[in-house]
């Protein structure tokens, strides 16, 4: 039987706003060029072979393709434009999804994802049709009622912090993005939970979500220690 085909959708269509910056977050700079190629960089490095897919807001694309050109980054990607919300820009990327694959979609300002962290999912799903990377809280937590005079503690072992890649079987993908949108789709894996079970694996928790300035100092921190302090 032949491999299935590997693919990665990276949504990125970000603004910058919380992080109070004159272009988007993605194409801020972190250690001398811009997240996003980090993030392109990353699963490259894992599966030269597999197909990259960036999602982008279409007034973003000719900015992106200018960098691309000024920083020598030739490593083979198509662009599509970015919807509405995240759920729109996964399912207009889900257009170049054909059956039988297995797809990744992670977060464009996630540069940080172990390599690891990266075979082992799209390992798991060969035999899972959904699977998601989590690490464990490390914090106490509350759960707030109808006033936050009204909190109470919860156990935190029963809860995860959810990360990406999350990666699927393309079909059950497909058949789940049929569904409308919903506002509590926050990511692809409360879309695909309605149909199907989701399988968890360990995530890195060197895998931030860059979204603030603070963020951005951490990432740049975490770069300038060897690859292997940071597994």
């Amino acid at each position: 039987m032949p491999a299935k085909e590997k693919i990665i959708i990276i949504v990125a269509g970000g603004k910058g706003e919380r992080m109070g910056a004159n272009m988007p977050k993605q194409f801020l700079p972190l250690n001398g060029k811009p997240i996003l190629m980090h993030t392109i960089e990353a699963f490259y490095t894992n599966n030269p072979a597999i197909r990259i897919i960036v999602v982008l807001p279409e007034m973003q694309q000719a900015y992106w393709a200018d960098l691309c050109i000024a920083h020598g980054f030739n490593i083979r990607h198509r662009v599509v434009s970015g919807g509405e919300t995240r759920y729109h820009s996964v399912k207009n990327a889900l257009a170049l999804i054909s059956p039988g694959s297995i797809v990744g979609i992670h977060d464009g300002v996630r540069p940080l994802i172990d390599q690891q962290v990266i075979r082992q999912c799209f390992q798991a799903a060969e035999t899972h049709p959904a699977v998601i990377p989590v690490i464990p809280l490390s914090d106490s937590i509350r759960e707030i009622g109808q006033t936050e005079q009204q909190s109470r503690p919860v156990d935190r072992q029963r809860y995860r912090l959810v990360q990406t890649p999350q990666v699927f079987q393309s079909d059950i993908l497909l058949q789940a993005y049929e569904a409308p949108y919903n506002p509590q789709f926050t990511d692809d894996a409360s879309v695909v939970g309605q149909i199907s079970d989701i399988h968890l694996v360990a995530g890195n928790k060197e895998n931030i979500k860059i979204t603030t300035r603070e963020d951005l100092i951490i990432a740049e921190a975490l770069l300038a220690q060897p690859a292997k302090c940071r597994t």
